[in-house]
């Protein structure tokens, strides 16, 4: 199998860091350090490698370092699938984000044929019993990771349906004026849906085949009321879309569509919803879920994705870590993972670089260890 992994990385006044550079060689990274030292911030620029606003979703001017507000730059050398290249996004006062491949313009999209990045942080323990919008953009995280042109079809989307609200909050009743903005909701939606069922039987496949200690969990699509089901094909969902306008014109908003389904999640094994599971269950689950990504992505992609690991050995016994450890590398996985200690990371042995972020005269460190 073919490898991703970055070769180096460079950071220039980007969040905490006003100059940060790192040497790696394929091997999982453990990046231990005191809390609010700038861990988290290394991976943040790994995740912005790839499509989308990182893990974070924050803006260009958020991620820039303060007091100098200079704008910033990532940089990195990426091997993918046997091929070597220069990475580079940055942002100048606060403008939006560009980037740049092997030296040539690019557009967001483009890094998604070479990079594929995965990520779990500790916001998202709260995800299986939040609001639906954050499921619905971890099962986007993983479509994407299948399909990198999935992001630019629901910004499609979600543009026309921004205009089509905008008649509904008018009161406009022509029905000339909603037919070419539900064409393309129709045509994106279903593309959205097909994409979607698409990255959930690739998950659940790759549950399927694995020999893991981490739970496997049942997925479905599901939606609020069976009125907001999206129908497969985009002649059925233009209909149903037209169809529904009285409706929404009363809610002042789109009631049916993919934007109102949510990701519905079963620990297997015992048969219980993951809303309804312990909190320590949970994050199982949710770590299978990246970890099953990852193994859907070895197959599909051809490498396994980078993985960007937040404090996820913090809420993990000794065992559960080193079984953790145990799956990354088998997997052959570049994953950037923080802890507070380095003693967190000791399962890892040899199999891993180490790296120190410490603070000091008001600007992160970054020592690399071996």
């Amino acid at each position: 199998m073919s490898a991703l992994f970055l070769s180096s990385l460079t950071l220039s006044h980007f969040r905490s860091h006003r100059r940060a550079a790192l040497e790696l060689d394929g091997r999982p990274v453990a990046i231990f350090g005191p809390n609010g030292a700038g861990k988290t911030n290394v991976l943040e620029a790994v995740s912005i490698l790839s499509p989308g606003r990182g893990l974070r979703r924050a803006s260009s001017e958020e991620m820039t370092r303060r007091p100098e507000a200079v704008g910033w730059k990532v940089r990195a050398d990426v091997t993918s699938l046997g091929r070597a290249h220069e990475i580079e996004t940055w942002s100048q006062g606060g403008a939006a984000r560009q980037t740049r491949i092997d030296g040539k313009a690019a557009a967001q999209a483009a890094l998604g044929r070479i990079a594929r990045v995965l990520w779990l942080i500790p916001s998202m323990d709260r995800l299986w019993i939040e609001g639906a919008e954050g499921r619905r953009r971890f099962l986007d995280r993983a479509t994407l990771s299948f399909e990198p042109s999935h992001g630019d079809t629901v910004l499609t989307y979600e543009k026309a349906m921004r205009e089509r609200n905008r008649l509904l909050k008018d009161m406009v009743r022509d029905a000339h004026w909603y037919g070419a903005l539900e064409k393309q909701m129709a045509d994106a939606g279903a593309q959205i849906h097909r994409n979607r069922t698409r990255a959930l039987a690739l998950l659940e496949q790759a549950q399927a085949e694995a020999e893991t200690a981490f739970p496997a969990a049942s997925l479905s699509l599901t939606h609020a009321e069976p009125a907001c089901e999206t129908p497969e094909e985009a002649g059925a969902l233009a209909e149903v879309l037209a169809a529904s306008r009285p409706r929404d014109m009363a809610a002042g908003r789109t009631l049916v569509g993919p934007h109102r389904a949510d990701l519905g999640a079963v620990y297997a094994a015992k048969d219980v919803a993951a809303k309804d599971c312990s909190t320590g269950e949970q994050k199982a689950l949710l770590i299978s879920l990246i970890l099953a990504n990852a193994r859907a992505l070895a197959a599909d992609f051809g490498a396994p994705p980078v993985l960007l690991l937040d404090e996820v050995a913090a809420h993990l016994d000794a065992a559960r870590r080193a079984a953790l450890y145990d799956e990354i590398s088998a997997l052959g996985a570049q994953a950037f993972m923080t802890g507070t200690e380095r003693d967190l990371f000791d399962a890892l042995g040899a199999r891993a670089q180490y790296v120190e972020v410490t603070e000091t005269d008001q600007q992160s460190d970054v020592r690399t260890l071996g």
